[in-house]
């Protein structure tokens, strides 16, 4: 991990009869692109605009890396680490109506150089998408709230199998599956992503769920 920054700001304390700046009072009534427009005006980031992006976007950055790496303990610390990465590199951002696509990318990549650095896999939970079974469908979807004994232990099974199964796939696999099926992120974003074309992205997509239809087929049928 790099150096940490705190990105926690106290609330300024006004003086007497003083009001707060238009940009504290308002941050929360701008959108992403005028927020994102402030950060990028002065030499650093602008406090209030920049805790709205963290306080709207934060949960999108646990969910992705919790799906990217679901058994790693330190993931506040990738998702800090992430925060400090967007603080230092706002600036270079020249569409900020793609913030979300860029935030995401920047919590893959630091995913990957973490994945690197720690010489092991890790794999997602579950997956979205339908599953192609003989004449049928089955879905990924969680079962309900109060499954049975039996039912829950075949689910256990179930999605220890399709952990097994993902965490065999190729890491570019994982990532457009992750972001398409989980994300539920669109193709051209993906592609923005991954730094792939348009065609890659949705061929291994298409690859990956036949990847791991063909390695649950016995499980799914009894053998």
């Amino acid at each position: 991990m790099s150096d940490t920054l705190s990105l926690v700001w106290p609330v300024p304390v006004l003086p007497a009869g003083a009001t707060p700046s238009r940009g504290s009072v308002q941050a929360e009534k701008l959108s992403t692109s005028e927020l994102v427009l402030r950060c990028q005006r002065g030499f650093r980031p602008d406090r209030a605009a920049f805790t709205e992006l963290m306080r709207r976007h934060e949960a999108h950055v646990d969910r992705l890396l919790y799906h990217l790496a679901p058994d790693w303990q330190d993931r506040a610390d990738l998702s800090q680490e992430v925060w400090i990465r967007v603080y230092r590199n706002l600036k270079r951002l020249n569409e900020p109506e793609k913030f979300r696509g860029w935030l995401s990318r920047i919590a893959t990549n630091l995913f990957y150089d973490e994945l690197r650095k720690r010489k092991r896999s890790t794999s997602p939970l579950s997956l979205d998408a339908p599953l192609s079974v003989g004449d049928g469908e089955v879905g990924w979807e969680l079962p309900a709230e109060d499954p049975g004994p039996e039912e829950h232990l075949t689910t256990q099974e179930f999605y220890e199998q399709l952990r097994i199964a993902i965490r065999d796939l190729p890491e570019v696999f994982r990532t457009t599956i992750i972001l398409r099926e989980i994300e539920g992120l669109p193709y051209e974003e993906i592609a923005e992503i991954t730094g792939a074309s348009l065609g890659t992205v949705k061929s291994r997509i298409a690859r990956a769920r036949q990847r791991l239809q063909t390695q649950l087929q016995a499980y799914l049928k009894g053998e």
